[in-house]
């Protein structure tokens, strides 16, 4: 079965909505994004064979412009395949959880929402540099009328921040593809360019490939619109900002799936395509990691704003997963992959939540509300449990993820014989500050919010049209993340072993680093290497 099912399918599915009947958009945008999530799980009993290996499967090529080496080429490895499995289970949730939320331009909304999915997956699975680059740039459009159109009082302001930020970062990210697919074309093949990631890849880190010089360059041209999506420090400020404005479902499909393709980025482009440039960088990516976790960790304990808290939480958190990919080594490469897994579904689950609140008071001040336990008793359940899972408790899924990115970075080292890497215990040690302020800040929210004497703002009452608790809509939501985040602190190992063949795909590119007994480099490169011999 094809990946462009995955891909054609929302948006011939955002077409039917455009031109439906406004009362069946929500209803064809919910059963297209289902049919894509099983059409994803029955690809993922396909990919069984490549589960745990560095190969890619699902592989497709469709010619385009041949002069240029240009082609449509679709497939995954093991890391991709969970990104595209997590895409297609949180769409169909974020189309549920706007049945009741969205009253005004529905076709639009949920057209929107199909078409964001569609160039999630695009990036995710995108074998050639034009189509990642296409797909990565589409997500802005989407999310930009999402927050423009259905946000809070200060969309305009936000949906603009955001679309000017990730997109002048991502300028410098094609420039830096550019330059490498010139270089491959004067060096190795001067008739004819080739766009293929596996192959400028291969050339970039390669010991006649480019230059230490030019992978420095082309590491900070990857890292300007790679570290905006993430955010990392100080290019983070569009971030708090377009969460607190966004619906419900933007803040969702954001936390969950668009600050991945930042991540994302980094560990399909940036660590094997320029190694020699990230071991000498990766100190100052770690600095400006660990800034962030505990700048944005402070930040949180003055907010008023639950759902600002939260997305300033999204922070502090991807720091950690920042420090596990630049860790370079398997514990912390691996901690960080389940960490955007994590991340995606425990941040995910809160911004339902805040939504369900939102949509019962229309607030979300920590002042003006207060002990819901007595009068929401379900929704205080999940709300202490994914706050749980956030704050990284044993059994849950945030610990496992969080846990493998500290211990990647403390051991992080040259001299490391098991799991060796460029960073060390410093490192690991400040940024454990992070995790306790988490803690705190998290469950003094959870304290204020759901426990204590029952406290609603005036206006209460007008919303009563609403059940007090939450409905098995609601409920049908939750339940199936919270599943998995108990399942992923369960049995973490299922994920691990899927990725291990990736990770180590990834880290063989650094054989002064990582002594792996038989590196999975690309047989093309050394067979030019011998030529030259």
């Amino acid at each position: 079965m094809s990946l462009w099912y995955l891909i054609l399918l929302p948006l011939a599915g955002a077409a039917a909505v455009f031109v439906g009947k406004s009362t069946l958009s929500k209803w064809i945008a919910l059963g297209v994004s289902t049919i894509v999530f099983a059409i994803s799980g029955v690809m993922a009993f396909q990919f069984a064979p490549v589960w745990g290996t560095p190969n890619t499967g699902l592989v497709s090529h469709t010619p385009w412009l041949n002069q240029m080496g240009i082609t449509l080429g679709l497939g995954v490895d093991s890391v991709a395949m969970m990104l595209v499995l997590l895409t297609t289970l949180l769409t169909p949730l974020c189309v549920w959880g706007s049945f009741s939320a969205i009253k005004s331009r529905v076709k639009e909304y949920y057209a929107w929402l199909l078409i964001l999915e569609t160039a999630m997956i695009g990036v995710f699975a995108a074998q050639d540099i034009i189509l990642f680059y296409v797909s990565f740039e589409l997500t802005l459009v989407p999310m930009f009328f999402l927050i423009a159109i259905y946000g809070g009082k200060n969309r305009a302001h936000a949906s603009i921040k955001f679309f000017i930020y990730t997109f002048t970062g991502s300028l410098f990210t094609l420039a830096g593809l550019i330059y490498v697919a010139w270089k491959f074309k004067e060096s190795c093949s001067p008739d004819t360019w080739s766009f293929s990631i596996l192959d400028l890849v291969t050339f970039a880190s390669a010991s006649d490939g480019l230059s230490p010089t030019e992978q420095g360059w082309i590491l900070l041209a990857l890292l300007a619109g790679f570290a905006v999506k993430i955010p990392v420090f100080p290019v983070h400020t569009w971030l708090p900002l377009a969460h607190t404005e966004a619906p419900t479902a933007g803040s969702v499909i954001l936390a969950g799936v668009l600050l991945k393709l930042g991540t994302f980025g980094v560990y399909r482009f940036v660590l094997p395509m320029v190694p020699e440039a990230v071991v000498v960088y990766a100190p100052a990516i770690a600095v400006l990691a660990i800034i962030g976790i505990l700048y944005a960790a402070l930040i949180c304990w003055v907010q008023d704003d639950v759902k600002k808290l939260v997305a300033y939480s999204s922070v502090s958190h991807l720091g950690f997963c920042v420090l596990g990919l630049i860790a370079l080594n398997p514990i912390g490469l691996e901690g960080a992959v389940l960490y955007m897994i994590n991340h995606g579904l425990s941040t995910g689950a809160l911004f339902f939540l805040i939504g369900m609140m939102y949509e019962r008071y229309h607030t979300r001040d920590m002042n003006t509300i207060g002990g819901l336990a007595k009068k929401m008793p379900v929704w205080s359940f999940f709300m202490v449990f994914f706050v749980l899972a956030s704050v990284g408790l044993p059994g849950l899924n945030g610990f496992v993820s969080e846990f493998m990115c500290l211990l990647g970075t403390f051991v992080s080292s040259p001299d490391n014989e098991v799991w060796p890497g460029v960073l060390g215990p410093e490192y690991a040690a400040i940024s454990a500050i992070g995790m306790v302020l988490a803690a705190m800040y998290l469950l003094i929210m959870v304290g204020k919010i759901v426990f204590g004497k029952l406290k609603e703002p005036d206006n209460h009452l007008a919303h009563a049209s609403l059940p007090s608790d939450l409905s098995k809509r609601e409920i049908g939501i939750l339940v199936p993340l919270a599943l998995l985040c108990l399942w992923i602190g369960v049995q973490p190992s299922v994920l691990t072993g899927a990725m291990q063949g990736s990770v180590e795909d990834v880290l063989s590119r650094y054989p002064e680093i990582v002594q792996l007994e038989q590196p999975t480099t690309i047989p093309q490169m050394e067979i030019k290497e011998d030529q030259h011999d």
